[in-house]
């Protein structure tokens, strides 16, 4: 089961989330190496189309360390409210596993 959390990101500005990935039974950190990660918002778990996509990067494979970001470019484009979103990561022998989920709020920008 993937880990929960709320995060909030503050629209027009840029994103950075570091997130450390564990081994669901141990709880120990997992080695991520060789696996691709991919993110996305949505507006609701029924939306046809991603309201954002999170640039995900291993940064530090053997401690389970993976960074989302998004630019302020795209995050201007995403309308303020709330949204669900998730990672998951696919193994070097293709299993995909959802390893966090939750609530993204979208907190509008004021300068533009």
């Amino acid at each position: 089961m993937a880990a929960y959390t709320e995060i909030y990101l503050d629209q027009g500005t840029t994103f950075n989330k570091v997130i450390t990935v564990r081994d669901a039974n141990t709880n120990a950190l997992m080695n991520v190496s060789g696996y691709t990660v991919t993110g996305q918002i949505r507006k609701s778990f029924y939306s046809s189309n991603a309201s954002g996509n999170l640039t995900c990067t291993v940064t530090d494979a053997g401690n389970g360390e993976i960074t989302l970001t998004m630019t302020a470019a795209n995050t201007s484009n995403i309308k303020d409210g709330k949204y669900l979103f998730d990672v998951k990561a696919v193994d070097a022998n293709n299993v995909t596993s959802r390893i966090l989920e939750g609530i993204m709020i979208i907190t509008p920008q004021v300068t533009r």
